[in-house]
This record gives C-alpha cells, sequence and structure tokens, in this order.
C-alpha cells in the first residue's frame, strides 16, 4: 500500500514544486515591470492656463507619472503632498497649458528672465530701444529676426532733419510687451513698445545716444541677407526734395531685389533674382 501511495505523492511534489518555480518566475517579472513603471507625483495643470497666466491653487492638481519620464524640470510632489522644488502658486507661466499637462520649471517667467543673460554673445552687449508700430515694420519683428537701424536727427545748423543707417543686421533679441500695469499680455495681443539689439558695445553708445537725440527706425531684413554698404549716405530735406538718386536707386531695386507683378514668376537674367510677373 505504502509502495503505491510514492508515485502519487512524488508527482504531487513535483507538481507543487514546478507550481512554485512558475509562481516566483511571475512575480520576479512582475516586480521587474512594475520597477520600470514606478510611478512619481508630479504637477500638472487642472484647467486650461493661457499664456502669461498668473497660477493659484485652483488651477494646479496632482497626478502620476512613470519615473523613467520625469526630468529634473517636472515639479515632484512627496507622498505627504509636499512639494520639491518652490511652489508655481503666484508665478506667471510664459507657454499656454492644456489641463493634463504637466508643469515644468522653465515654464515661468523667472526662468526665462534668468536664462536671457546666456543668449548674449560673449562680448556682446543687449541694448533695448523704444519703438512703435510705425518704426517697426508694423510690429512685425521677432527675437532672432535681423534688422538694420536708421536714425533721424535734427540738424542744429540747417535745422534740417537729416537720416542715416547706423547699424546694419543687427539680431533681435527679444520684443518688450506693453504693460499698463506692469503685467504680462498674452500672446495674442503681439504689440509691444520696446525691443533689445544684440550689439557691440560701442554700438550700444550710438544707439543709447542717438535715442536721445532723435528717433529710430527698424528696417527688416532677410536673414540670409550679408550685404553690407561701407559708405552710409545721409539723407537730407535737399536730397528727399529733388529727388537726386531716385532715378538710380530704382534701377539699383529693379536689378537686386523681387518684384511682384500678379502670380506667375520670372527670373532677372542678369542677376538670378526670382521675380514674378502677370
Amino acid at each position: 500500500m505504502l509502495s503505491g501511495k510514492n508515485p502519487l505523492l512524488i508527482a504531487l511534489a513535483l507538481g507543487l514544486m514546478a507550481f512554485l518555480i512558475a509562481w516566483s518566475a511571475m512575480k520576479a517579472k512582475e516586480k521587474r515591470v512594475k520597477d520600470k513603471w514606478q510611478t512619481v507625483n508630479i504637477l500638472c495643470a487642472k484647467v486650461d492656463i493661457p499664456e502669461g497666466t498668473e497660477l493659484d491653487a485652483d488651477m494646479i492638481a496632482v497626478k502620476e507619472m512613470p519615473t523613467q519620464f520625469v526630468t529634473e524640470s517636472f515639479i515632484k510632489v512627496d507622498e505627504d503632498g509636499s512639494l520639491k522644488q518652490d511652489s508655481p502658486v503666484g508665478q506667471r507661466v510664459m507657454v499656454p497649458l492644456k489641463a493634463g499637462d504637466p508643469i515644468l520649471v522653465s515654464h515661468f517667467e523667472s526662468a526665462r528672465e534668468a536664462d536671457f543673460s546666456t543668449m548674449i554673445n560673449p562680448k556682446g552687449r543687449a541694448v533695448t530701444i523704444d519703438v512703435q508700430e510705425k518704426t517697426a515694420v508694423g510690429l512685425w519683428v521677432r527675437p532672432n529676426d535681423h534688422v538694420d537701424v536708421i536714425g533721424s536727427f535734427r540738424d542744429n545748423e540747417s535745422q534740417q532733419t537729416k537720416t542715416v543707417t547706423l547699424l546694419q543686421n543687427v539680431v533681435v533679441l527679444a520684443t518688450g510687451r506693453i504693460t499698463a500695469n506692469t503685467t504680462y499680455v498674452p500672446d495674442e495681443d503681439k504689440k509691444f513698445q520696446t525691443v533689445t539689439l544684440l550689439v557691440l558695445p560701442e554700438e550700444a553708445e550710438i544707439l543709447t545716444l542717438a535715442q536721445e537725440l532723435g528717433s529710430l527706425t527698424l528696417l527688416l531684413r532677410n536673414p540670409d541677407d550679408l550685404d553690407y554698404e561701407e559708405k552710409r549716405l545721409v539723407v537730407d530735406q535737399k536730397t528727399l526734395m529733388t529727388g537726386e538718386r531716385a532715378g538710380e536707386l530704382q534701377q539699383k531695386r529693379y536689378k537686386t531685389i523681387q518684384i511682384i507683378r500678379g502670380n506667375k514668376s520670372t527670373t532677372n537674367e542678369s542677376t538670378g533674382v526670382a521675380a514674378k510677373s502677370e
């Protein structure tokens, strides 16, 4: 009788052992998957938040995210609900957020301001000038654009206004915003009152003095256009009224820049510049 039970006991023992091995393997795999997808609590937008909004507590929420996707830019929340970074409440976001979007440190005005100095090349200087719609290409000027700066001044001797190109091919670093109550205006309103340029220290001195003596106007140019006029032409009332150089400049314009005439394009054979014709 005992000998007959031995095979059955052995089979049960082997089955139990196989089950334990399979269960251990399954648990180990489950642990590896769990460790890989371990989550951490982060701050996110509870509602849609327009650009330029100052955050309050009702606009933010906490959600879980896999640890492997969370970088130092995320604002993490401990299990007890405390933040590992400074609270974003009261800070102004520089980008629009949708409900559920993670809130990053780089989204805030203070972070952008801290990084602004890194945009200035060594030996370069950032200088800000006042502009209006008519002096900044209808406010189409944007950061990274290239502009020329011309100045208009009144001659103390002749009492005539004269205009001269002060700087050529200058990079725009930033455009200031209209701030009626010193608050940020969202990007839907593209108006601004100042433009910050990247220049040499000596050029910053020229612009500072020129702004005190007269008015400055920005001329928007193609960033790939590296042309530079060595001789700066001074335009005064006499030049304007007599039409000096008008014909010469008109011919130069026809030969060097694109002429738009309808929707068909042609090419200026002498210059290779594309032109459009009817």
